[in-house]
């Protein structure tokens, strides 16, 4: 049977250019950077013994680190599955054995794709640093920070802020009211 694994960094990134008939679909919407392993689709996949072949839009779908990328082929060719890169026109295997040729422009493409990465996160470093200089850049992404009031108008950061008053330490009183440790401690911030 053949897959085609698609990945998008956004859930607001729309995966329809990936998709094709005819294979059965697994779809992450998750960072490159994130393990292979460590993605909800990937994991399905890698797991699922009926896929013969894996089909990618490109390599940098199977992530940006490219230790990751060499990993997750190591791991498909040694079940026997062919990985086939669309857009590079390579495949993992031939007749049954690994390529030897593709294998060394994998490693280039995979190296290639962490350097894109890199890239990429230095040119948002650049653009931060150029908004700062400018005063446009606000640490919080520009959101103006909650007042006691309406921090404490959901029910559920009311009843933390009861616990916190009560004696219970943070974690506890996150635990107990269901809000996350960073809500609890900003309630315990807001209401010294």
């Amino acid at each position: 049977m053949k897959a085609k694994y698609i990945r998008v960094s956004t859930t607001e990134q729309n995966t329809d250019r990936q998709k094709e008939g005819g294979y059965k679909l697994y779809i992450d919407k998750v960072s490159g950077s994130v393990p292979f392993n460590k993605r909800p689709q990937a994991i399905k996949l890698l797991n699922d013994g009926s896929i013969k072949e894996v089909y990618v839009q490109s390599i940098d779908r199977l992530g940006r680190n490219t230790m990751d990328i060499l990993s997750t082929i190591k791991e498909f060719t040694s079940k026997g599955i062919n990985v086939v890169s669309q857009k590079e026109g390579l495949s993992t295997l031939v007749d049954g054995k690994e390529s030897p040729t593709s294998k060394m422009v994998l490693s280039i493409m995979a190296t290639l794709s962490e350097f894109e990465l890199s890239t990429i996160k230095e040119r948002q470093r650049e653009g931060i640093e150029r908004a700062k200089q400018r005063g446009a850049y606000k640490a919080n992404g520009g959101s103006k920070p909650l007042s006691v009031k309406e921090l404490l108008a959901k029910p559920k950061n009311a009843k933390c802020a009861k616990e916190l008053r009560s004696g219970e330490s943070i974690r506890r009183a996150a635990k107990l009211s269901g809000v996350s440790h960073t809500t609890a401690m900003k309630i315990k911030n807001a209401i010294r």
